[in-house]
């Protein structure tokens, strides 16, 4: 565990994991918000796995608190935290309202999130004054019975799976202790609204793109159109290997491009089913055609990008609800002017207007993206008008720094107000 030396109010900023190669908008917000003046101290509830890091993540001056991934492996660590907590007056409270949510939701996982929040409100740095969780779902709940147990104020950033893949019960008592939530689509603020007693409690944040790490490729050429067999038109998409980004839609989509066409498909990212697509690419005869390239640093995705005709990402909405919200891959990729087409889900068609900015098809319809990745392959002259459309609209609705001011003056104005009425 890093120690902090407090200068001032200090955000605690609660993940499920640091550094994640999958989350550079994460990293990104905490950079900027540091270079704003905030003081962050990040919690994690996991150890990072990624044996790569991005170069914004080793920019983060923040200290860093690992919390037991699993209680049983730091037993001390818990029984020491509990000890010390369970003195405080604000320990009944905590434990009742963790109860509460463990007879509707009796799993092993409902139970280490408690033991994590003991660990964390008792080894808290001093002068901590607001707690801010990066998504709804466990990372919110580990700040939310901490925040109890210390008698601090809290609030989060909501994103896509925390959200569609949580019980309502679970997201509204959440709203309604929280001081406010800031979420990242159009899409996702009109479904807390509608669960939130305080719909105001409820803003939109995009996170945008750090567009000075991601200046526009003016030297991007649009120019092959899939005749060249020796030039072959190059297809990029960067995400993990999960069933939400629809690989195996996107392979099918693939197989049915016509045979006279001359294309290269590079995937970036790891996943727990890249191993089933690989033998998914192999049956469908795409071996050839196809390079997995696995997880890598945000260094040499942005040259992957840069040296790419189209980004496909074939989004879907899964059996159990969860779904992409606004993937920041997609930004990438128009940053660098590379003809985009995905599917109209979620607040995708927030980013991308079909025709106008990329492509759209409907999800799980591999027929219809075949159709609009052949009509990219074949008209270069549509990519380089996409593409470039797409780069502008990006950079006047999508900088961060448009955004980022907001969520400091939220953190800092709450943070203030803390210390002020001697919450500290």
């Amino acid at each position: 565990m890093s120690k902090i030396q407090a200068q001032g109010p200090i955000v605690s900023v609660v993940l499920k994991g640091y550094p994640r190669l999958s989350e550079t908008f994460i990293a990104q917000e905490l950079l900027a918000l540091e270079k704003l003046g905030i003081q962050l101290h990040i919690v994690s509830l996991r150890h990072p796995t990624d044996k790569a890091t991005h170069p914004v993540n080793d920019e983060i001056k923040a200290p860093v608190m690992y919390l037991p991934e699993y209680l049983y492996q730091e037993p001390l660590r818990v029984i020491k935290a509990w000890w010390k907590i369970r003195q405080r007056p604000a320990y009944k409270k905590a434990f009742s309202i963790w109860w509460r949510d463990l007879k509707r939701d009796r799993t092993p996982n409902r139970i280490r999130r408690f033991g994590q929040a003991l660990v964390f409100a008792a080894q808290m740095p001093p002068g901590t004054a607001h707690i801010y969780a990066h998504f709804l779902h466990t990372p919110a709940s580990v700040a939310r019975y901490a925040a109890y147990m210390a008698d601090k104020p809290w609030s989060c950033s909501a994103h896509a799976k925390d959200i569609w893949t949580s019980p309502e019960w679970e997201l509204a008592e959440k709203l309604d202790d929280l001081r406010w939530l800031v979420t990242c689509t159009s899409f996702n603020v009109k479904y807390l609204k509608g669960l939130a007693a305080t719909p105001e409690k409820v803003a939109l944040l995009y996170h945008g793109l750090d567009l000075e790490r991601f200046r526009p490729f003016v030297e991007k050429q649009h120019v092959l159109d899939g005749n060249d067999r020796h030039m072959p038109v190059k297809l990029i998409s960067v995400g993990r290997a999960v069933k939400k980004k629809g690989y195996d839609d996107l392979l099918r989509a693939l197989q049915g491009l016509p045979a006279d066409l001359n294309w290269h498909f590079t995937h970036i990212g790891g996943g727990p089913l890249l191993g089933k697509l690989k033998a998914q690419a192999q049956q469908l005869g795409l071996q050839e055609k196809i390079t997995w390239q696995g997880a890598l640093p945000q260094k040499e995705v942005l040259a992957a990008l840069q040296a790419s005709d189209i980004f496909v990402l074939a989004s879907r909405i899964t059996e159990d609800g969860d779904r992409d919200g606004l993937p920041n891959v997609l930004m990438e990729a128009q940053s660098q002017r590379v003809a985009v087409v995905s599917t109209n889900i979620s607040a995708i068609p927030e980013l991308i207007t079909t025709g106008e900015t990329g492509l759209l098809v409907p999800e799980r319809d591999p027929q219809s993206l075949s159709a609009a990745l052949e009509e990219l392959i074949r008209n270069p002259n549509k990519r380089r008008q996409y593409s470039e459309a797409g780069d502008r609209f990006l950079r006047d609705k999508f900088d961060a720094r448009h955004w980022i001011g907001t969520l400091s003056d939220k953190l800092s104005s709450i943070s203030e107000n803390s210390v002020m009425s001697g919450e500290e």
